[in-house]
């Protein structure tokens, strides 16, 4: 069975576990304020200069053509904005999935070889019960397989997603600027 010494290890393996994640979202949350502060300081200058150019317009024309000019860049920077964040989340989330793909692997490598351990000092008679043990651990490993497959493969589809409905967004907003500037001119 487990020795003070092997149990003592796991825990502190544990908790460097732990404190990694921790390390992991942590530079998820500075990349994430990092981003926001410079979608801020940019949005403070792009304020100050529109406001300057609506300052400066002689006539309505010139207004019409302002707004036109303002609504496709608007559009891309909350497209691109959007992909920061996703970025930001799908890599932190990566890097959280592979710290516990690998500490699951490492849980099931260990309840194996407990089991074998088991089933070896087995006594006789008991090895229809110790097949069907080892048959449900089996099958309990490739379920869990095939659900980290069909998540992953379901990530793949939502970024895919994504990408398409963030590009589609940024054609309507430069079709819907070039429109807008046409029926200004």
């Amino acid at each position: 069975m487990l020795t003070a010494e092997q149990v003592f290890a796991a825990h502190k393996a544990n908790i460097e576990t732990l404190f990694g994640l921790t390390n992991k979202a942590f530079e998820g949350v500075e990349k994430l304020v990092e981003l926001n502060l410079q979608v801020a300081k940019t949005a403070l200058g792009e304020a100050a200069e529109t406001a300057n150019a609506a300052l400066s317009v002689k006539d309505a024309q010139e207004l019409l053509n302002l707004q036109a000019s303002l609504l496709q860049p608007s559009a891309e920077k909350a497209a691109s904005y959007s992909r920061h964040l996703y970025d930001i989340a799908s890599s932190t989330q990566a890097e959280v999935a592979k710290v516990a793909e690998a500490q699951i692997a490492d849980a099931q490598q260990k309840f194996t070889a407990v089991v074998d351990s088991l089933a070896k000092n087995a006594p006789a008679g008991t090895e229809n019960a110790v097949a069907l043990v080892k048959s449900a651990v089996a099958a309990a490993n490739n379920t869990f397989e095939s659900v980290q497959k069909a998540a992953k493969q379901a990530g793949e589809i939502a970024e895919a997603n994504f990408q398409a409905a963030t590009s589609t967004a940024v054609k309507a907003s430069q079709t819907a600027s070039r429109s807008s500037k046409r029926a200004a001119a």
